[in-house]
């Protein structure tokens, strides 16, 4: 992995374009349109970006320099993770787009940063991409991203969690009320400078599922979840034979052999490892699909729980409370 000692020959600027110079300092302020730090990328790591940016590398770089100055103050991404801004985090992510046909409909589950949602709308212009992210300084973060790229065409950011969509979506299709939170319509998110920024642009509804394309055909995911939950939670958000893509890292072939049949039980194919990037990216990016076979009752939230409670823990390493009434 690469850091940035030495690195002096690749750096862009604000601007999007080149200059010399080492990293700056990230900002002491969290508005993401205050400066950001300079971001160099690696010379080593330039052929790999030119090939999956194109010429829309610059805003790629200005992508990198909102990560790695209002990310690390809003504590959206770590520290640490700056020096690796491009190889462990926007070429990871935009390798996945050799996996989407043109024109596809991409939902970004657990967007956090970004990550990979933003990164495949830069490099993929052709894409429809929704990035659905719970947190509200998160969803802050990236409608403010969005509208300083200017992505406001290809992106919306839908602040709710992927099992609320899903259930929204059978009360609606029952005549039922809608799921109580989140998502409503208020105009331009509005937030106090010293939490999320006071610059904002519109949060999507989570009544306009059809207007967003979810169910999509491609459904996103980077470290959120083990396969099991993230199955549960991201093939009710595809259409049939559409398909999850899950990026994983090293032990992906054995959590895929591990959750393979909850996956089915879900409604997904067998899960299948794939290599993207390869000659392209050090190391590829590992990458669970699952085509979305059918459509099952147990879908969503409580497939979730349920296979929790089939482990016996659930996140926290508590039995579930059905069980310890039980006892």
């Amino acid at each position: 992995m690469t850091g940035q000692t030495g690195m002096t020959d690749r750096t862009f600027g604000p601007d999007g374009g080149t200059s010399s110079g080492p990293s700056s300092v990230p900002p002491s302020s969290s508005d993401v349109t205050s400066p950001a730090p300079t971001v160099t990328l690696p010379d080593d790591l330039a052929g790999a970006a030119d090939r999956l940016f194109g010429d829309r590398l610059p805003l790629a770089a200005t992508y990198a320099e909102l990560l790695a100055g209002p990310g690390v103050v809003r504590g959206l991404i770590g520290p640490r993770e700056t020096p690796r801004i491009w190889d462990r985090h926007l070429l990871n992510c935009a390798a996945l787009a050799e996996l989407i046909p043109t024109g596809s409909s991409v939902v970004d589950v657990g967007s956090g940063a970004g990550l990979p949602g933003i990164v495949l709308a830069i490099a993929r212009p052709d894409l429809s991409v929704t990035l659905v992210e719970p947190l509200a300084r998160r969803a802050a973060f990236l409608v403010e991203v969005v509208g300083l790229l200017g992505l406001d065409g290809t992106v919306r950011v839908l602040r709710a969690r992927a099992e609320e969509i899903e259930a929204h979506r059978r009360r609606a299709a029952r005549g039922g009320a809608r799921v109580r939170g989140r998502s409503t319509r208020p105009g331009p998110v509005r937030r106090p400078a010293t939490e999320d920024g006071p610059h904002g642009h519109e949060l999507a509804d989570v009544d306009d599922l059809a207007e967003l394309s979810i169910p999509a055909e491609i459904v996103t995911a980077r470290a959120v979840a083990p396969l099991d939950r993230l199955a549960a939670w991201c093939l009710p958000l595809a259409v049939p034979g559409g398909r999850l893509l899950a990026v994983k890292g090293a032990t992906a072939a054995d959590e895929a052999a591990t959750h393979a049949a909850a996956v089915r039980r879900l409604g997904g194919s067998a899960p299948e490892v794939r290599l993207c990037g390869v000659g392209v990216v050090e190391p590829p990016t590992t990458v669970i699909e699952v085509v979305r076979e059918r459509a099952t009752s147990g879908s969503g939230r409580g497939s979730a729980t349920a296979s929790r409670g089939r482990r016996g823990a659930d996140r926290t390493g508590r039995r579930p409370a059905r069980q310890r009434r039980a006892d």
